[in-house]
């Protein structure tokens, strides 16, 4: 006859890993922080903006903080929902609009590295595969790959696209609020509550974010994690499933963790260094918000569109940050972002060839 084992015999229950949750809670907490106080402050899109900053700071001065990780996969998904539930009919309507943009888009991505791999080379003195994959604006994870495979040194790699998303972010919604007095309108055209999606409503949400997100697989599209949600809340909405946007308290939720998780990129790493690759970033970052309205102009002139939007085509910041930039100022969110997934591919498809044919001869 068999006996149960006694309690005092049973194993003890696992206890939770607190050497990772409670970094990650402080990070958010002080993420939570920075964007009361930019919303107090009147900052413009103040709740990436503040995270963004304060838990740069934070870092900066040692707290013991971590990036929640964790929670992005979870959040890129909701805000390609959220940017799929602003395009409208009338979106699509002008969709013929974007032909000027892209067809510019192939020059100021040239011009733009260009400058950037000069000043890295001639300013940062950064070997040629460390200067070119950092002067490349495309996305972190992308060119680290790339530039870590050819020989170039990863660690500055991954600070210079840190540092440039942080630099183009603050700089952008700073100059969108100065200089086209577009201010942020918490996301969308009206505040949508807690209660106003229905249940199915939400199910519909769900369904596209966690489809959204295998199709993105399966398909194997450039930035799948937010490009397949969005495809599949735009069909959603276009076909009347839904009606209704996601609550707005997601679209700050995502903001707060993508501000505090650009923050915690720069975690372990001394701040001379930090510091250096800031000022590398900010030098590198102007020149290429310089071209970018340049550009921004000219398409505008071609195609009609705003030049606010076309602005905000050409900034090389991330395609999450700059959605959430264009959904949060009521532009129009479609065409920011076929112009970011359009800027991603191109260059995560010429990077390596071009070096090959144009730096690599020379700096052999």
């Amino acid at each position: 006859m068999k006996t149960r084992p006694a309690a005092m015999d049973r194993p003890a229950p696992p206890r939770p890993d607190l050497s990772r949750a409670l970094p990650q809670g402080t990070a958010l907490a002080v993420g939570i922080v920075g964007g009361v106080i930019g919303w107090q402050a009147g900052l413009p899109l103040p709740w990436m903006l503040g995270p963004m900053l304060l838990v740069t700071l934070a870092v900066l001065v040692g707290l013991p903080l971590r990036g929640p990780d964790t929670l992005r996969p979870v959040f890129i998904p909701v805000i390609g929902v959220m940017l799929g539930s602003s395009i409208t009919p009338d979106v699509i309507a002008a969709a013929p609009r974007y032909v000027a943009t892209i067809l510019l888009l192939p020059p100021f991505l040239a011009a733009a590295a260009t400058l950037s791999y000069v000043f890295y080379r001639r300013v940062g003195r950064y070997d040629p595969v460390t200067a070119w994959f950092s002067a490349m604006p495309g996305g972190l994870n992308d060119m680290l790959i790339m530039g870590g495979a050819m020989g170039g040194d990863d660690k500055r790699i991954a600070l210079a696209h840190a540092s440039r998303v942080l630099v183009v972010v603050t700089v952008v919604v700073l100059f969108f609020g100065a200089w086209f007095g577009v201010q942020s309108q918490g996301g969308g055209a009206g505040w949508t509550g807690l209660g106003d999606p229905s249940l199915l409503d939400y199910g519909i949400f769900a369904i596209c974010a966690f489809g959204g997100v295998w199709l993105g697989r399966v398909m194997r599209l450039s930035a799948g994690q937010i490009v397949g949600p969005m495809i599949l809340s735009s069909l959603a909405h276009l076909t009347g499933l839904v009606e209704v946007a996601p609550p707005n308290l997601s679209v700050i939720a995502a903001q707060v963790v993508i501000g505090t998780v650009i923050g915690c990129r720069f975690l372990g790493t001394p701040i001379r260094v930090i510091a250096r690759d800031l000022a590398l970033a900010a030098g590198s970052s102007a020149m290429m918000i310089a071209v970018a309205a340049g550009f921004a102009v000219a398409a505008a002139r071609l195609s009609g569109v705003p030049v606010s939007q076309s602005f905000l085509a050409y900034s090389p910041g991330g395609l999450a940050e700059m959605g959430l930039l264009a959904f949060a100022m009521g532009q129009d969110v479609a065409y920011v972002t076929v112009m970011h997934i359009v800027r991603l591919i191109l260059v995560i498809f010429a990077a390596t060839p071009l070096f090959s044919r144009l730096v690599r001869p020379r700096a052999g």
